[in-house]
């Protein structure tokens, strides 16, 4: 089965709960398309009852006149009520998709979020929804009244004169070969179109997040050379796409004309040779017929376009609703009630890639209280643990249990709020700081918020904002140093006091000062609870219970910092890098 008629079944599928909605629409399409097509026959009745100079039936036509403008009336009013329900129907099927979509990505594995540019998946859920709106709406307002007039008008036309209605049938296939030539051309096109799209939307998401990096780096003119390589694809996506979506409307009309003029030719010379059995009033009827026969061709041609366009929008936005989520809670998984701190790590192995193993045979046994701190070069591992204990990412083989619990059979939810998390990279939402501070404990109080904030040396900082704790923040902490939202992060797990803590290069981006403040508060934090430390400065880690020195996801020297120092291995050398003064 082809990609476009998967989609398409796939939309179908969400249609069948508006399923009365649509039986309405069709039903006013039915009801407005009979009426448009009754008031032909009424002007053709009126064109036969003038005879001639002198000649003219004034009483009948005057008795016809009202039959015309309440159908037209009624037409109109019923086509309006049509078009709201259409509305109403494509925005709700819009927002269904775009709520899974939304619904996807908070189940989706990390993994996926690492592995795709995050302006693509953005791209995806709005603009290409956007366009798969614009598509299901036309589809809705013009296609449905278009194939009743089709058929509308056959049923009157053979109705009238099958033999002139035959001239309309046979050149129809003409016109519908030529859409569907069409059609196919411009559904790759529109793909390959929106498939750009998303990777221009992405560089320009990364461009603006990591604008800094671009400047100090001197990158500006390669980041353009990226972009207009992008953008020269895009605009030959859309002019292809464009050209072969506009040849379909002039293609159809020609052929159309030539329907008409077929029927003009054949009628006229029927009203001539038929001796009055077919009247000009009729032959009036029939051409009418055949403009409205031929019409819904040309706008069909135009919403076919334009459905090729939704349906390659609309693929991609399936493309995220069916991915593989996250692995769910087991059935038989059961919530942390008491964590007093024993962790295990019993021949844990992971890799990121199949073809590139990263941590392998991972032991390690952490009492209750113990300060772990994991050291070692870049990419060797000391994340990826991190990662691990949280369940971000599930082990390929070995364990880790938590209370004896493997991770894997007690809920993520009572798992991750075990946990206290500082990250070098902060995160803060839209909103104030109370709210900031308070996410992980909505139900908190002013004073212990205030308490929290002291706690982490955020105070000071925070009353010197213009509202104080009710200031709003933007997307990120916009507004603040990385020093201040690294504070306000850590004030946050403050608040919380789990028992257990992870600690990834937590002050990385404070001041010497204020970086010993933190630590003591740290250490007040620390007193009693598990923790692990991810740290390159090795003077934050002197007084860890255990060191883990970690070279290529093994653990390759372990012990207390003196212990290590007097090995004078690996860790020594990593130590007197940094102090060799």
């Amino acid at each position: 089965m082809n990609k476009p008629k998967k989609t398409s079944q796939k939309i179908l599928y969400r249609l069948k709960r508006y399923r009365l909605l649509l039986a309405a629409s069709i039903l006013f399409a039915t009801i407005t398309v009979g009426l448009s097509l009754y008031v032909p026959i009424l002007v053709g009745r009126c064109i036969d009852l003038i005879l001639g100079p002198g000649q003219v039936d004034f009483p009948a036509i005057y008795r016809l006149l009202p039959l015309i403008l309440i159908s037209v009336g009624a037409g109109a009013i019923l086509q309006w009520l049509m078009n709201i329900i259409n509305n109403r129907i494509t925005f709700q099927v819009i927002r269904d998709v775009r709520g899974e979509a939304f619904e996807k990505i908070e189940s989706l594995p990390l993994k996926y979020l690492d592995a795709h540019a995050h302006g693509e998946i953005v791209s995806r859920v709005i603009a290409d929804v956007d366009q798969f709106a614009d598509g299901l709406l036309l589809g809705f307002t013009q296609l449905f009244t278009g194939v009743i007039t089709i058929l509308g008008t056959l049923l009157f036309m053979f109705s009238i004169n099958w033999r002139i209605a035959w001239v309309v049938v046979l050149l129809t296939p003409i016109s519908l070969l030529v859409a569907r030539f069409i059609a196919r051309k411009t559904y790759y096109m529109f793909q390959l179109q929106s498939e750009t799209r998303g990777q221009q939307t992405s560089l320009i998401d990364e461009m603006i997040q990591h604008q800094k990096v671009v400047q100090a780096f001197s990158h500006q003119e390669e980041n353009l050379h990226q972009f207009d390589e992008i953008n020269e694809r895009l605009a030959e996506y859309y002019q292809k796409a464009t050209f072969f979506s506009s040849i379909t409307n002039p293609a159809t009309r020609f052929i159309n004309s030539m329907v008409y003029a077929g029927v003009g030719l054949v009628g006229a010379l029927s009203c001539i040779g038929m001796g009055g059995v077919f009247t000009v009033g009729q032959l009036a009827c029939f051409l009418s017929y055949a403009s409205q026969y031929t019409k819904p061709f040309n706008e069909i041609s135009g919403v076919i376009t334009e459905l090729q366009n939704a349906l390659a929008c609309a693929a991609r936005v399936f493309e995220i609703i069916e991915e593989e989520p996250q692995t769910p809670d087991s059935a038989s998984a059961v919530s942390l009630e008491t964590v007093q701190g024993n962790v295990t790590l019993n021949q844990v192995a992971f890799s990121y890639t199949p073809t590139k193993r990263l941590i392998e045979n991972f032991n390690l046994s952490v009492a209750p209280g113990q300060r772990i701190a994991i050291v070692g070069p870049t990419g060797c591992g000391k994340t990826t643990i991190i990662n691990l204990l949280m369940r971000f990412y599930d082990v390929d083989s070995g364990s880790i249990q938590v209370e004896g619990k493997d991770i894997r059979e007690v809920t993520r939810q009572s798992l991750r709020s075990s946990y206290g998390m500082v990250l070098q990279d902060t995160w803060l939402r839209s909103g104030t700081i109370r709210e900031n501070i308070a996410m992980g404990k909505p139900q908190a109080t002013d004073q212990e918020i205030v308490n929290a904030a002291k706690t982490a040396h955020a105070h000071s900082f925070i009353k010197r904002l213009p509202q104080g704790y009710d200031t709003l923040i933007g997307q990120d902490g916009g507004g603040l140093s990385q020093g201040q939202k690294q504070l306000l992060c850590i004030a946050r797990v403050m608040l919380c006091q789990p028992p257990m803590l992870i600690l990834d290069e937590a002050t990385s981006s404070i001041d010497t000062r204020t970086e010993l403040k933190i630590q003591n508060a740290f250490a007040w934090l620390m007193e009693g609870r598990t923790s692990f430390i991810v740290a390159h400065r090795l003077s934050t880690i002197r007084e860890a219970d255990v060191i883990l020195v970690m070279q290529e996801g093994n653990i390759i020297e372990q012990g207390r910092h003196e212990e290590l120092l007097k090995q004078q291995g690996f860790y020594a050398q990593l130590y007197n890098s940094q102090f060799s003064a």
